[in-house]
């Protein structure tokens, strides 16, 4: 028994290597079970929202919670954001198992690392869920205007991909106008329909799908007056019809052995998490003559938002730096294509340089803290 218990220790130290620190937070009374995963504090305390799911094993909760955490660090550095990479997923139904009791008792866990992790919203949470964990601890970030918060981060995402579609036709066709230009968007949530009326009024052409038959109803009620300019598709359709760029605004794991050979489009920018289901797929795209935009720097402006809040919000700031993306993405397919490598590998490559180059930086001994930490 006790060898049993040895190989299975190694095996949990051995998936969490390249992790500063995992906590396993239990919290009998108020149901909570959740695991918070601190990927990389090279740039400074671990940002990154918090999901709740009903994984079926707590084996799949940590592979989120590590897989998420890791993305963090990597869309911190690139987004330039003086933060690192950090996630917690709590295990449940966010539609049945909901408590305040329970993101207090979250709230009390993410207080007991003194800083190390900040947090807000995610997949199955709401800004309203972290009023009460802020009742708990001062490193809560996303919640509402009433309360001192930045309020919807779905407003600067929208905006941030609309800056990398911007770069990906400059790049593509040297004009980085949206006017005229086709795109197929898989998605009408918060930011795929912001992203929708937004290239309709700029001109373009659209397809759309959503799973929600009553959001595209929604949708074609609000962009009455553009109705020629639009096409509604179903979710199999939308990979093939022909189209500038094809937009993943749904759910992650799309670009796949199945989907890459049937795209008819010349780039993928989307704001969907993890849109390539393992990255050799970024090689396939290359192969077939697809732009691949990396998802976490296209859709990096909530994360913008939500690191600019920790200062004091300023709506004006976090527009000017979610601008930055634009040249972010360009820079990014220019250096991809003078080293003949996919641009996944180019951001990797980008990501790494700049945690080097902070890694003495952060070491550099001040007796203060230092004014890009300073937060309130």
């Amino acid at each position: 028994m006790k060898q049993v218990e040895q190989l299975q220790e190694v095996d949990l130290f051995q998936k969490i290597a390249n992790h500063e620190q995992v906590v396993f937070c239990n919290d009998r009374q108020s149901g909570l079970k959740a695991i918070i995963a601190i990927h990389n504090t090279t740039l400074g305390p671990a940002l990154g929202g918090t999901r709740m799911y009903p994984y079926s094993s707590v084996q799949e909760a940590l592979e989120d919670a590590l897989r998420l955490s890791e993305g963090m660090t990597a869309k911190c550095a690139i987004s330039d954001v003086d933060f690192g990479g950090g996630k917690a997923v709590i295990i449940g139904d966010p539609n049945k198992d909901k408590s305040p009791a329970m993101f207090r008792a979250l709230g009390q866990f993410v207080d007991s690392l003194n800083g190390r992790f900040i947090t807000g919203t995610d997949m199955g949470t709401t800004m309203n869920d972290f009023i009460h964990a802020a009742k708990e601890t001062k490193f809560i970030n996303g919640i509402p205007e009433s309360f001192g918060g930045s309020g919807d981060s779905s407003i600067p995402t929208a905006k941030g991909i609309l800056y990398a579609l911007k770069a990906t036709n400059q790049f593509l066709f040297h004009n980085n106008s949206l006017h005229g230009r086709v795109y197929a968007i898989q998605g009408l949530g918060k930011v795929g329909r912001k992203i929708a009326v937004h290239l309709l009024e700029a001109g373009a052409f659209v397809y759309v799908t959503d799973t929600n038959e009553s959001v595209i109803k929604s949708f074609l009620n609000e962009v009455r007056d553009k109705q020629q300019c639009i096409q509604v598709v179903s979710g199999e359709e939308i990979y093939r019809v022909h189209a500038d760029i094809f937009m993943p605004c749904a759910i992650g794991g799309i670009i796949n052995e199945k989907t890459i050979p049937l795209l008819n489009v010349k780039a993928v920018v989307g704001s969907a998490n993890n849109q390539l289901a393992c990255d050799k797929y970024a090689g396939s795209l290359t192969e077939k003559e697809i732009l691949y935009a990396p998802d976490y720097i296209v859709n990096a402006g909530g994360l913008i938002q939500i690191a600019d809040e920790l200062y004091g919000v300023n709506r004006e700031r976090v527009l000017e730096k979610v601008a930055s993306i634009y040249d972010i993405i360009l820079q990014l397919f220019k250096d991809a294509q003078d080293a003949n490598i996919t641009t996944v590998e180019a951001a990797r490559r980008e990501c790494q340089r700049k945690l080097d180059e902070q890694q003495h930086r952060n070491n550099f001994y001040s007796r203060s803290r230092r004014p890009k930490w300073d937060v309130k």
